[in-house]
């Protein structure tokens, strides 16, 4: 266990699944029903793997948190799903996206496992029109697509600002076809604890019903963790309160290496924060990008007058504001990636140029759009995210600039997997957002539903036989074998020690001086001093939280403070090894933006000589530095290269 092997096909680059798929080992359908699959999130990775794998007839239990597959966070993600088929005509194909997807996260992921998304991104369109997601479509009734962050083509496929929601519900009615034909068990309002090795290999999981509080044992071949990002331990952030890393984190402290943790994506296009009691923040979808304008105004004393609520931004003119992306990068403009227009951002508001109530905000203007399309075709396009907003702001978008702001939104780090979506534990496989496989240092738009269902419906389905193939002589395994016991009784006792500690101050009270850490110097910029100084203030914080936490009520109950406290401890310590991997990167890279490593310009400069590989981190042990493994990465197929969005 441990050793870093990516089991990357040989061959050439587009090959490479195909020469896989020829030779792997396989399943018959008679052994399958022998076998059995534990499937722990219910997002569109989870949903997609379960509804697959009980397809081919496998035993499956598939865990969710929530009530319903359908609260999975998938649901939130609004803009659209990227695939290569070129229906515009507009130079796209495979290997741009490809490309694309390599170049935008900065040339910090594996060619073969990108190649291979953008592979099977047709496939993805095809299955979900088959399931009746509706597409947008064109005049003629083909299907539409728009352009999104990072590319100079139209390959994303949308359903107004509701594409998540729709692809959700596709996967989950697949999902409940196999759950009517009893080849899945549903377990909702389960969360797991903890997963369980027996000899070395995946074996099942720990989980607790957070209804009743009932410690749950699960045995299987196979374990499967979907069950998304950590973004969370920002405090704030677009994701849904529910979203955590613990299934993910636990796996790492059972052996599963951790890849790349320092890689967050902050995403540009976010309704600023408004207040001090806020839990979360609102995602508007990068897609307005492609219509609306971002900008600041051009002097400072008519950014102050805007603040103070002295002018409105209507009554500037043209030549009073500043279109700093479009100034900047003239061939991309406002659709540059993520990472590019979110540090953009962050420089204008710092140099005294930001908006609102806070001076933390730019607009995004669609007064042009609507003068050139009109208000209806704006409306059709994005009519259900401009009500958000104003319900939100209280302000009409059609009359005036929204306010953005970049926000906490995607993870690329998670646990290391090699080509097989297998982790350093045999039998233990991660998919989507709970991986750190695809996206390098930085996610493209409209890429994280792709990899969601890829991994679940056309990735997991292949690899995860040639895994059981050996398996079939082994019989199904009892939950009464010491490992399981052993692996309960540790959550127990960390259940009882968090609620016996009865101190004076709340989770959220911890989680949010942890979120403000975190933010302040493992955020958009980081530099040395300030990295060194989280680690410091992220070990006193979690050594205090020990001794003066508070967790009312008990386990054996409805008890949202302990599954928050179970949460906090986990970010405590998944926030320390952020930013031990962002002090160890010594380059700037997409996502990653170390201060003292930058352009004369201001623009990421990365250090390909000596980082141009995948850090995972393997966990030692309770107040143990964790030590780092390099996975390098090798491009044979593309030219490596400075990025350039101008």
């Amino acid at each position: 266990m441990g050793k870093l092997e990516s089991k990357i096909p040989h061959g050439p680059l587009a090959e490479k699944w195909t020469h896989y798929k020829a030779h792997q080992n396989l399943v018959n359908p008679s052994n399958k029903r022998r076998l059995d699959i534990i499937v722990v999130g219910t997002g569109l990775a989870g949903a997609a793997a379960a509804a697959s794998f009980g397809e081919l007839g496998f035993n499956v239990k598939v865990f969710g948190i929530h009530d319903s597959p359908r609260r999975a966070h998938s649901i939130a993600a609004q803009g659209g799903i990227n695939a290569a088929k070129n229906y515009p005509n507009d130079g796209d194909s495979i290997f741009r996206l490809f490309y694309d997807t390599i170049k935008g996260g900065d040339y910090r992921a594996r060619e073969a496992n990108v190649y291979r998304l953008a592979e099977v991104s047709n496939d993805i369109i095809d299955q979900c029109v088959a399931q009746g997601v509706p597409f947008a479509r064109e005049y003629g009734g083909l299907l539409d697509n728009r352009s999104f962050g990072g590319a100079q083509v139209s390959r994303t496929f949308y359903a107004r600002g509701q594409t998540g929601q729709q692809l959700l519900l596709g996967a989950y009615s697949a999902l409940s076809k196999e759950i009517g034909k009893g080849s899945v068990r549903m377990f909702t309002r389960s969360e797991m604890l903890d997963v369980v090795l027996v000899e070395g290999r995946a074996r099942g999981i720990i989980a607790r019903n957070v209804i009743t509080g009932a410690i749950e044992r699960h045995s299987a071949h196979a374990v499967v963790l979907a069950t998304g990002g950590y973004g969370n331990v920002f405090f704030l952030s677009t994701n849904a309160m529910a979203s955590n890393g613990s299934a993910a984190w636990k796996a790492y402290k059972k052996g599963a290496y951790f890849g790349n943790p320092s890689f967050t994506q902050i995403h540009p296009t976010c309704i600023p924060v408004h207040g001090d009691y806020q839990s979360k923040l609102t995602l508007m979808s990068e897609s307005l990008r492609n219509d609306g304008r971002i900008w600041v105004p051009k002097f400072a004393e008519d950014a102050e007058k805007i603040r103070k609520g002295q002018m409105k931004p209507t009554e500037l003119g043209e030549d009073h504001r500043d279109y700093y992306l479009e100034r900047r990068y003239p061939a991309f403009g406002n659709l540059v990636p993520r990472d590019v227009a979110s540090r953009a951002a962050k420089e204008r508001c710092d140099a005294g140029f930001g908006v609102g109530n806070t001076g933390l905000a730019v607009y995004l203007d669609f007064a042009d759009a609507i003068k050139r399309l009109g208000k209806h075709v704006i409306e059709a396009r994005y009519g259900n995210l401009f009500q958000m907003y104003e319900k939100i702001v209280d302000e009409n978008p059609y009359e005036t600039p929204m306010m953005i702001y970049p926000a906490v939104h995607y993870t690329m780090g998670g646990l290391w997997v090699d080509y097989e979506l297998q982790t350093t534990i045999p039998g233990l496989f991660a998919a989507g957002e709970a991986n750190f496989s695809d996206h390098g240092a930085n996610r493209l738009g409209a890429s994280a539903l792709m990899q969601g269902l890829s991994d679940g419906y056309f990735v997991l389905p292949y690899t995860i036989q040639n895994y059981l193939a050996d398996q079939i002589r082994v019989p199904a395994f009892k939950t009464d074998l010491p490992e399981f016991e052993q692996a309960e009784k540790e959550a127990k006792a960390n259940i009882n020690r968090l609620l016996t500690i009865n101190g004076k101050q709340t989770v959220d009270s911890y989680h949010r001086k942890l979120g403000l850490i975190m933010w302040d110097y493992v955020g958009m910029a980081r530099n040395k001093e300030g990295l060194q100084k989280a680690i410091t203030m992220i070990q006193e914080l979690r050594a205090d939280f020990w001794k003066n936490v508070k967790v009312p009520g008990k386990n054996e109950m409805v008890n949202p403070e302990l599954e928050k406290a179970l949460r906090v401890v986990d970010y405590l310590e998944l926030g320390e090894l952020m930013a031990r991997d962002a002090l160890n990167r010594e380059e700037s890279c997409g996502g990653h933006f170390r201060e003292e490593y930058q352009t004369p310009d201001g623009e990421a400069l990365r250090d390909d000589a000596n980082f141009t590989y995948v850090s995972a981190w393997e966990y030692k042990g309770e107040n143990t530095t964790p030590e780092l493994h390099k996975e390098p990465l090798v491009f044979e197929f593309i030219e490596v290269k400075q990025r350039n969005y101008k």
